[in-house]
């Protein structure tokens, strides 16, 4: 590790895939905010879904201030975040064969919706099937994961393909492969992760595209605002009532 802080080097880190993602994505960010622009357009539904620590960028993209008030989550119980005991049951859940397919039929999905996987590795059997699974079913899916995975692993899946396959988007992280950032001579193990950073962002930047998308077509985006500030509740009231069909988290 050069010189400076550990923090600095991480802000660095941080802030170089961020602008990598930036550059290089920006086609991929368009093209994603484009389709879930036509999603809502055609009156179809929003879904994100994420296990593990690639849940919480499915997550801030659900009932968020300043975000699409349409974007439901797709949760499977156990893998959503670490609050199942123990949490190591989560990471084994996501090599379940099965499980996306049982999820998919008692979800609220259907065809002409369309669904964010979020998976950073994308090697596992659950975001897979899940992706093959919702294509199956009439839905399009955008894919957000570290391409680098695909090269530099095999998959758990029995088909031997990455969620990088069964995806009519794909957006690349460009997360190295292990997630971590920083390597020192006196801690035996790489560290600092980044890739909620910039999974996180790079989904705020497809919502950004999808708003300004539907303003473009004449469309008001269904946005939500902050509770916090006066009239929020009284907005997000009206919004929720209007688009009350779209929105499942209310349920």
């Amino acid at each position: 590790m050069s010189d400076g802080t550990p923090a600095d080097l991480f802000f660095d880190a941080a802030i170089g895939l961020l602008q990598r993602v930036r550059d290089e994505e920006a086609d991929a960010i368009a093209t994603a905010g484009a389709l879930l622009a036509d999603t809502v357009a055609a009156g179809g539904r929003l879904f994100a879904f994420g296990a593990g620590h690639s849940s919480l960028a499915a997550q801030d993209v659900v009932y968020r201030a300043g975000g699409l008030a349409l974007m439901n989550l797709l949760a499977v119980p156990g893998v959503v975040g670490v609050d199942v005991t123990p949490a190591t049951l989560g990471s084994a859940l996501e090599r379940v064969d099965g499980l996306a397919g049982a999820v998919l039929d008692t979800s609220p999905v259907r065809a002409g919706d369309t669904l964010v996987i979020v998976s950073l590795s994308g090697r596992n059997a659950l975001p897979v099937e899940m992706a093959l699974g919702a294509r199956a079913r009439g839905l399009k899916v955008i894919g957000v994961t570290s391409v680098a995975y695909a090269a530099q692993t095999t998959s758990r899946h029995a088909s031997g393909t990455f969620l990088k396959d069964h995806c009519d988007i794909v957006l690349d992280s460009k997360i190295a492969v292990g997630d971590a950032e920083l390597t020192l001579d006196t801690i035996p193990a790489p560290f600092a992760p980044a890739s909620t950073v910039v999974t996180t962002a790079l989904l705020q930047a497809v919502m950004a595209t999808t708003a300004a998308a539907l303003a473009d077509r004449g469309i008001e985006p269904p946005l939500l605002r902050s509770g916090n500030v006066d009239g929020g509740h009284e907005w997000n009231g009206r919004v929720m009532t209007q688009y009350g069909d779209r929105i499942f988290y209310r349920r």
